[in-house]
């Protein structure tokens, strides 16, 4: 006997592939969908197809936005960059009272079992964007597990061969946490006691 009703079981089907939701918080959105007001439903979809129609990456950082170069690449303190993995890490490094700085989003980290390369993410747009000199200092966000430390050591000597000063967060957060996870006063502890790499 089935269980859901085709086109629950289809709704159910696509909440479940959204990141960290399992059967059952899938079948709770898809109940909770099916029982809005048909207005409700149709601003839901109309908001998430605008998103994904006008949400796109800034030539220069990569983060998501919606004008292109983004307002904190026009409006921030280009000297400083902090390099993240990911644009929801970017959201949580704005939350640091005090960092005034721009942002370079890699989408990923360097993973020989993932297969992928210093290639497959945004370093070469890194080192372009360091290359005029105006860069003073570049911040290695990136997490703290093996393949964040992979990476931020391998930007840093690359960085250092070009001269520019790269330093990495303190270890405030917890090794193996995601950055999006961590408070605003431990990310500005970390921030405010960086190491140079």
């Amino acid at each position: 006997m089935r269980t859901y009703i085709e086109p629950i079981a289809a709704l159910i089907n696509r909440f479940s592939k959204l990141p960290n939701v399992g059967q059952k918080t899938a079948m709770r959105y898809a109940y909770a969908v099916i029982g809005m007001p048909e207005a409700d439903v149709k601003d839901f979809v109309r908001v998430i197809e605008e998103a994904r129609e006008k949400v796109r990456f800034c030539s220069v950082c990569g983060n998501f936005t919606d004008v292109d170069p983004c307002a904190v690449c026009t409006k921030c303190d280009g000297s400083v960059i902090c390099v993240v993995e990911e644009p929801k890490d970017v959201v949580a490094m704005s939350k640091i009272t005090g960092y005034k700085g721009v942002f370079h989003v890699l989408h990923g980290t360097i993973s020989p079992m993932d297969n992928r390369s210093p290639d497959d993410i945004r370093i070469k747009e890194l080192i372009g964007r360091v290359s005029d000199g105006s860069v003073k200092e570049v911040i290695l966000a990136t997490s703290t597990g093996v393949q964040g430390e992979v990476t931020a050591v391998y930007i840093a000597r690359m960085l250092k061969a070009l001269g520019v000063k790269a330093t990495r967060i303190a270890q405030g957060i917890s090794i193996g946490s995601e950055l999006e996870y961590a408070d605003e006063v431990t990310l500005s502890r970390a921030i405010e006691n960086r190491r140079e790499m």
